[in-house]
């Protein structure tokens, strides 16, 4: 993971070389619960064919060759080894067939669990978490993001010292005074491991002090923040770099995207904002990661609104929209906050089928919270835009005033914060502004200008 090789042959075990540790085989746990009326019911609320191929998205995201994709039904979860005996020894013969080095569950596996399926099959063993581990290990660019990409690795890494290393049961001699057998290998290897953990989260402590200083020097001169969230691949960079003219890599593969990127942008009426674009979220999302990515997260909380932007392509789009609003929840952004703060952006229509298309843009025509758009062809961008201009708008406040030439300092303040309507240059240098304004900024332009908007327009009057 970015300070370390994130190549897939460093992660393959010398047993499994015979292998190809390219080629991936995908297992999809889907486990059962007993409910209280005795009836089998699924544990998870995604579909296990949409889990698969999200599991194989990301294993693709990661350059594997996946040969192989499997849901396996599991009633009785076994402590030792998550799978029964029975489907062990199926998927250890497929491996074979296929030439499969790599195996890649798709649920969390406890390191005793991980350990030993690895034995049984003979083959590299990673969870969901170790893959989206290692995705975020390779798309982390900036040194923000590589720290917190570390600082989660470790933590992961904590727990599974047992199954990552082969000299764990050396010991080394005591020293000084205590002599003794002195500590084991494995004691030795945590107690690095922490330093090293200790040493990112003060470095990491560092990053979240520069974030609040720069949204210290933002509310100076405060412009609304306008953040986009939403599931992985979701579209929200392709929506970010339609509507900004950024060339942030958008790409059709999951987290193709992992540092927060943000831009000025004008919204139709001429009014600046600040957009900021952040890592995709995913079901089941790591908690070492969320932890981990909380300072760049909280670019979400300090955001005036939120852009939720959903792949309305994907047939499991209500399953990911839920998964969001649990993040943002993790967050601290509660239902009722959120339908104040919170526009749902509904993405990737141009590939629904005509029908369904005109369907979902009649539906959201009238709608405030709710916005029909595709951000390949542009279709509905401008409506979010005038929506998104609407919501930060407040209560708008319209006034007449004229800016003597002493004042004229304020005028790009002014096209930055109101709608202008109206300019007349007079011949005493001064400017006739016709404003709409929001509340807040007009009490703000009325500090900024000594005798306030009414009493300019006043003054300006007689």
């Amino acid at each position: 993971m970015s300070t370390r090789d994130t190549k897939t042959d460093s992660i393959i075990p010398e047993a499994a070389k015979h292998r190809d540790d390219m080629r991936a085989t995908v297992v999809v746990p889907v486990l059962k619960s007993r409910s209280r009326g005795g009836q089998t019911e699924s544990a998870s609320t995604r579909t296990p064919e949409s889990r698969l191929e999200e599991a194989t998205g990301l294993a693709q995201a990661i350059d594997l060759d996946v040969v192989n994709g499997s849901i396996v039904p599991v009633n009785d979860p076994r402590p030792a080894t998550l799978l029964g005996t029975g489907k062990i020894e199926e998927i250890k013969a497929l491996l074979d067939e296929r030439d499969s080095g790599l195996v890649i569950v798709d649920h969390p596996l406890t390191p005793v669990q991980q350990r030993n399926l690895e034995k049984e099959w003979n083959a590299k063993v990673i969870d969901r978490t170790g893959l989206i581990l290692e995705i975020f290990g390779r798309r982390a660019s900036t040194k923000e993001g590589t720290l917190q990409v570390d600082l989660a690795h470790l933590n992961y890494q904590k727990g599974r010292l047992v199954r990552s290393w082969t000299h764990l049961e050396r010991q080394r001699g005591g020293g000084g005074f205590m002599g003794g057998p002195g500590e084991t290998q494995i004691e030795a290897d945590r107690r690095l491991l922490q330093d090293r953990i200790i040493k990112l989260e003060r470095e990491l402590e560092q990053v979240v002090r520069t974030r609040q200083l720069h949204r210290a020097k933002r509310r100076k001169v405060p412009h609304p923040i306008v953040a986009l969230v939403g599931y992985t691949n979701a579209g929200k960079s392709t929506l970010f770099n339609r509507i900004t003219g950024a060339g942030v890599l958008a790409e059709d593969m999951l987290f193709a995207t992992l540092d927060p990127t943000l831009r000025r942008m004008k919204l139709p009426h001429g009014r600046t904002v600040i957009l900021s674009d952040t890592v995709g979220f995913i079901s089941d999302l790591p908690t070492h990661l969320v932890a981990a990515f909380r300072a760049t997260l909280e670019e979400v909380l300090e955001a005036d609104l939120i852009l939720h932007v959903r792949d309305m392509s994907d047939p499991d789009n209500q399953a990911q929209s839920s998964d969001v609003m649990r993040i943002l929840g993790d967050l601290g952004i509660d239902e009722a906050e959120a339908q104040k703060r919170l526009i749902e952006v509904w993405n990737k229509i141009d590939r629904l089928e005509p029908e369904v298309h005109d369907t979902m843009v009649q539906r959201t025509a009238g709608a405030s919270n709710v916005v029909a758009v595709s951000a390949v062809s542009g279709e509905g961008v401008d409506r979010l835009m005038e929506e998104i201009s609407r919501r930060l708008s407040g209560v708008m406040t319209e006034t007449t005033i004229r800016l003597p030439v002493d004042k004229l300092a304020l005028l790009p303040w002014l096209y930055d914060h109101a709608i202008v309507d109206g300019r007349e240059d007079n011949e005493d240098g001064s400017i006739t502004l016709d404003l709409r304004l929001s509340e807040t900024e007009a009490a703000e332009l009325e500090r900024r200008i000594g005798n306030g908007p009414r009493a300019a327009k006043e003054d300006w009057e007689r």
